[in-house]
């Protein structure tokens, strides 16, 4: 529901931007009427063909920068060089009357020589001739007449509404020469710009669809979508400002330059997106892996754009830039479903062996995550001084326990099954004993203290079991034990 409110509110915005653009293009504003001039009373020049351009046949009489009417060249001016003159004179008025106000524009016809000329204040404005006559197909009294009416009224208009009139006016007028001129460019751009919209709205969702299947947090796959948003947006805007006929040279270096610009100054914060970028396209570990990065080992608990966070086993969370995560060896303990688990066990001398291996396989098989296949291995490694070491090497499964916990609950079997089989497990401490009482020790000639070294569970049983014997051959019986 959210997401067709959101499509309609845009369809909105371009039938505004549409609508506008057309009312632009068609509607006349009537800015000759706020000047108190009438479109009927404007004199339009009648020639056979169409002008080349603006300034060789006609040019703009302006008063305070606001065009009043067009006249033509004479034989021995152009209609740009005769409009400049006359709108120097127009200026020098005003320029002299700013604090006063300007006469009414006055004509004299001259019928001798066929001219009338239009004065202000006793000076000459312009000079009315029977070419201007030809251009605009009126009498010279009648098109004099008409050019001083026009001139009084634009003279006797404020100057603060006259200038904001003329800017808007011209502005206007200025813009519609040049849409209408760069319509077939607009045309294009707009339908560049429409195209990449539904383009870059048709990445989003397929960049936000694909990033459903990536172990990463909903901020990352947004920020993954509106990159690629954002992307579409570039190139379109460069395809549209090229339609507009700007170069795309241009426009490439520039973006180039200002690209250079940003990932010097950026150079650390954008290697680790990048590396972001890559490692979610990789994927060596995933969200809830074992890995040991470096000098940390623990569980991933986020993956993100810039930074990768791990929860050591002593529950610390530690945040990892990506380009250090990208740059390192990193080992993945949880990649593989089974690992291998291996664990030291010290047994007595006096004890079989092979029963002994019977006793620790079945003692691991039935341990919860211990792996049958591949079996258990229990090997010989060691004939230690007082203890032969066997090493149990099982397989665990790491996505069922953790592993530290599965090779915990295997160790333990194996104890508890030796100890019920009544297998000795020796230690390597030594024991010092005291044969006899210190006094007795005091009195001795040799003053010797006995030591004993119960190197397994009959020995002990032996020493505890001794009858009264004398204190120094127990002693020395021990003593070469030792």
């Amino acid at each position: 529901m959210i997401s067709r409110v959101k499509t309609r509110r845009c369809w909105w915005r371009w039938l505004g931007f549409a609508l506008g653009l057309g009312l632009v293009l068609i509607v006349q504003l009537p800015w000759s009427q706020a000047l108190g001039t009438s479109p009927e009373a404007v004199p339009v020049p009648v020639v056979e063909e169409v002008a080349p351009a603006e300034g060789l046949f006609f040019a703009d009489v302006v008063v305070r920068n606001q065009p009043v009417f067009q006249i033509g060249g004479l034989s021995d001016l152009s209609a740009t060089e005769r409009a400049q003159i006359v709108n120097r004179r127009i200026a020098s008025v005003l320029a002299q009357n700013r604090n006063q106000t300007v006469r009414t524009v006055t004509v004299q016809p001259d019928p001798v020589r066929g001219i009338a000329t239009l004065q202000v204040n006793n000076r000459v404005l312009m000079t009315v001739t029977q070419q201007d006559s030809q251009d605009f197909n009126l009498p010279i009294e009648e098109l004099a007449q008409r050019w001083s009416e026009q001139l009084t009224q634009a003279f006797e208009q404020p100057p603060l509404a006259i200038d904001v009139g003329q800017r808007l006016y011209s502005t206007v007028r200025q813009f519609q020469r040049d849409v209408i001129d760069q319509l077939p460019a607009l045309i294009g751009a707009v339908l560049v710009v429409v195209m990449t919209w539904l383009l870059a709205v048709s990445v989003r969702h397929l960049m936000m669809t694909g990033a459903q299947h990536w172990e990463v947090d909903h901020n990352s796959k947004a920020l993954v979508s509106r990159l690629g948003y954002g992307a579409v947006w570039v190139v379109g805007s460069i395809v549209a400002l090229g339609v507009l006929g700007l170069d795309f040279g241009t426009l490439v270096g520039t973006l180039g330059l200002t690209s250079v610009a940003i990932g010097f100054s950026l150079r650390d914060v954008l290697s680790n997106y990048f590396s972001g970028v890559v490692l979610l396209a990789s994927r060596p570990f995933r969200l809830g892996d074992q890995i040991v990065l470096n000098d940390y080992e623990g569980t991933v608990t986020q993956i993100q754009l810039r930074a990768t966070t791990i929860k050591t086993y002593d529950g610390r969370t530690v945040f990892i830039p990506n380009q250090e995560v990208f740059n390192s060896s990193i080992v993945n303990n949880t990649t593989a479903t089974v690992r291998r688990s291996a664990f030291m066990v010290g047994i007595d001398f006096g004890a079989d062996i092979n029963q002994v291996k019977q006793i620790m396989r079945e003692a691991v098989l039935a341990t919860i995550g211990v792996e049958p296949d591949p079996p258990p291995e229990i090997l010989v490694r060691e004939l230690g001084a007082s203890a032969v070491k066997i090493e149990v090497r099982v397989w665990v499964n790491s996505r069922r326990l953790s592993f530290l916990e599965s090779t915990s609950r295997a160790a333990q079997a194996v104890k508890e099954a030796l100890q019920q089989a009544g297998i000795g497990m020796p230690t390597e401490i030594y024991t010092v004993k005291l044969q006899a009482p210190l006094a007795d020790v005091a009195d001795s000639a040799d003053g010797q203290i006995a030591l004993a070294l119960p190197l397994s569970a009959a020995s002990r049983q032996a020493s505890n079991s001794s009858t009264s014997e004398s204190s120094t051959p127990r002693s020395q019986e021990d003593h070469d034990q030792l």
